[in-house]
């Protein structure tokens, strides 16, 4: 049987080298706990490399070459996956499988509490001229990541917004209340630990960007950056326990979730009794 080919990262990143190993395990006749065993890795660990959720370091690519025979392919393929510039798109394939969620928001309510109105009315602004179907179909998509919290008590939702979160307005007021009262609901079922942190709080290891800590049962977590039109998978344990410290930092300055209930709550209000054109 021929075996697999090498891959271009810069068009196949990560997502196409786990679908290959996945081939050649199976092929092996392997499970994906018997591949993590001598790897010291468990089932779930493999299934997230195959999946493309997480990165696959070269340590672990070279004993893979050696246990499934397959010649150096998956080194080959890693040393230049390291060298591609490809951005990530995997944050959440990998936030769909996560155990606990930990994120920090500083001009956006995140996708997972986001509302209809307040998705469409982000959609729309940043994308003028679009069809109205495709504004449907982000909003659609949008939406469907929010089933995560259909579970009650899985996963753990632990999200710090910047007060730039609620005060800068996406839509009408009325949107902006519904989308604040959305979120307040949550908090006040105990969904979701929902923390505001104030402008008051000033200068923070934060300023220059979105932070999303994710925690995986019986494997590493991950950190995921986000810039503008793109991201970033962070599975380096110093690096993201460098992430971990930030957020925690960030909790620190933030208001008690109870102070926090009451701000939302507050705000809401205001942009509900907002006068409309």
């Amino acid at each position: 049987m021929p075996g697999p080919k090498d891959l271009d990262p810069a068009s196949s990143p990560r997502a196409m080298i786990g679908a290959e190993l996945r081939y050649a395990r199976e092929n092996a006749g392997l499970s994906q706990a018997e591949l993590g065993e001598p790897l010291f890795v468990s089932g779930s660990f493999i299934g997230q490399l195959e999946a493309g959720t997480r990165r696959l370091h070269l340590e672990y690519a070279v004993q893979i070459d050696e246990i499934l025979n397959t010649k150096g392919f998956f080194e080959r393929n890693c040393r230049a996956l390291a060298r591609s510039k490809y951005p990530d798109h995997f944050a959440e394939a990998a936030e769909a499988i996560a155990s606990a969620i930990r994120e920090y928001a500083p001009v956006l309510i995140p996708g997972l509490l986001q509302t209809q109105a307040y998705a469409q009315a982000m959609f729309r602004r940043g994308r003028p001229t679009e069809k109205e179907e495709v504004i449907g179909e982000l909003v659609a998509a949008r939406l469907e990541r929010a089933h995560l919290l259909d579970d009650p008590t899985s996963p753990l939702l632990w999200t710090i917004l910047d007060e730039a979160v609620l005060r800068r307005t996406v839509g009408t007021g009325p949107v902006m209340a519904g989308a604040l009262r959305h979120i307040a609901t949550l908090a006040g079922a105990h969904r979701v630990i929902v923390q505001v942190l104030p402008f008051t709080a000033g200068a923070h290891m934060a300023m220059e960007g979105s932070l999303k800590l994710m925690s995986f049962d019986g494997a590493p977590p991950l950190a995921y950056l986000q810039g503008l039109g793109t991201g970033r998978l962070e599975d380096d344990p110093a690096t993201v326990a460098h992430h971990d410290l930030t957020f925690h930092l960030l909790a620190a300055d933030a208001l008690s979730p109870s102070e926090s209930l009451a701000l939302i709550d507050s705000v809401a209000e205001d942009y509900a009794h907002e006068e409309q054109p």
